[in-house]
């Protein structure tokens, strides 16, 4: 087995139940290796990471992601009460995040993979080949960050020309999510490409907030019945389009918080219909005009909350941008979508579990790894980082790594080693890579 500090197994110690005890031991070795490996994360870039390349064969970590039996919606649920038992407040309202990402593949064999919208792309054609994952997070605020942070707890494969939407497989994600979570409310939150019927249904407890289309058609309340024959009206008189409504709006100033920063903005809102999306439903429209804007709107919002005040709307959807954040970031610090497995079975699974590593990663500092000198410390190695302040993921897979290491060479000690252990392992490491070098 794999040298893993107590500290990160005290963490997926919490996950057990969701495995065998051959599949945990594996699972446990696999993600000590994600978080460890600093090449290529492929299958078998994590058993090179976590040193197991001349004890286990290959086909068992391979066969962890393609015949194990495990459920990444399962595993993601139990990652989503960890959270809220250890990261929240007792009773807190959850927000969660939904959006949808590509992660680039190429051959003719790998399963789910085709030509499709890339939003990452760079360029003027935001297309690219590879697998499409819809994946739902917890946005929560930890004490050490001045941002929140979006952690995965949900991810399903969405292929081209399915009969399953992305909307449809979000909704789905989102319904299991509040059964499992049923005694809390639920603030969903995505961009304009979620929406649609398949948002109707949504469980009582479940909020959704999303950007509205230019295009869209607002409709007044349905007006009382009149006693008459015949089947009752369901929506009121055609209001219009968000534009065409703006200009007839009254806008009022409201200090608002948003990307870390509080601004005076001038905000509107109606209570109406959005029949074609939400049929019968009642919605509100926020319209978000900054303070330099003349004449239109910059943002429009529809949501299901009917209770929330318009700034506070406004703030919650902000969040949004935590999960392109945490896109970002899992590919290049974790190497989330570098594995070249081609069955169905294990490419369903490569992705989902590289993102619950991420939030792996994140519950660890924030349970055990954090401490209050971590952004002065980086400071003090890179002086040019004048207003740093908060530890970035970079900092909490870095220090992860290193107590890894450490534990490795400390194989005696079952406790996670010191900071001081830590620097006396790098120091005579680099001592022996500088001896080798001048050899």
């Amino acid at each position: 087995m794999p040298t893993v500090p107590a500290s990160l197994f005290a963490v997926l110690e919490l996950v057990r139940g969701n495995f065998t005890a051959p599949t945990f031991r594996t699972f446990t070795a696999l993600v000590t290796g994600l978080i460890a490996q600093t090449g290529r994360c492929t299958v078998t870039g994590m058993l090179t990471g976590v040193g197991l390349t001349r004890t286990w064969s290959h086909d068992r970590a391979h066969a962890f992601f393609s015949r194990a039996p495990w459920s990444p919606d399962i595993l993601g649920i139990s990652l989503s009460h960890l959270i809220v038992r250890h990261l929240l407040p007792a009773s807190a309202v959850l927000t969660v995040a939904v959006d949808d990402t590509l992660f680039k593949r190429r051959g003719k064999k790998v399963f789910g993979a085709a030509w499709q919208h890339d939003g990452a792309a760079t360029g003027p054609t935001p297309v690219g080949r590879g697998t499409c994952f819809v994946v739902i997070g917890l946005v929560i605020e930890l004490p050490f960050l001045a941002r929140p942070v979006c952690l995965p707890v949900m991810a399903r494969l969405w292929r081209p020309k399915q009969e399953l939407s992305k909307v449809d497989i979000a909704a789905s994600m989102l319904r299991l999510l509040a059964a499992c979570h049923w005694d809390r409310r639920i603030h969903v939150v995505a961009d304009a490409a979620y929406h649609g019927k398949a948002l109707r249904n949504l469980p009582a407890t479940c909020t959704f907030t999303t950007r509205l289309p230019a295009g869209a058609v607002l409709y007044d309340l349905a007006p009382p019945r009149t006693g008459k024959r015949g089947r009752p009206a369901l929506k009121g008189t055609r209001l219009g389009t968000p534009g065409e409504l703006a200009a007839t709006l009254a806008f009022t100033s409201f200090q608002v918080t948003r990307y870390q920063r509080t601004e005076t903005v001038r905000l509107a809102e109606v209570t109406c219909l959005w029949y074609g999306s939400f049929h019968t439903q009642t919605v509100r429209v926020i319209w978000l005009r900054d303070d330099d804007t003349d004449t239109g709107y910059d943002l429009a919002l529809v949501t299901t909350d009917l209770i929330t005040p318009a700034p506070a709307l406004v703030t919650r959807y902000a969040w949004r941008w935590s999960i392109e954040v945490t896109f970002a970031e899992a590919r290049d610090l974790l190497g989330v979508g570098q594995a070249r497995n081609r069955t169905r079975a294990a490419v369903e699974r490569t992705v989902p579990f590289g993102l619950y590593c991420y939030t792996i990663t994140v519950v660890w500092y924030a349970l055990h790894g954090h401490h209050p000198g971590d952004a002065a410390d980086h400071r003090e190695l890179a002086p040019w980082y004048t207003t740093k302040t908060d530890p970035s993921l970079s900092d909490m897979v870095a220090k992860l790594r290193r107590t890894i290491i450490a534990a490795r060479f400390l194989p005696n000690r079952p406790d996670q080693p010191t900071g001081q252990e830590i620097r006396a392992v790098q120091q005579a490491w680099a001592a022996a890579s500088l001896g080798t070098t001048a050899a």
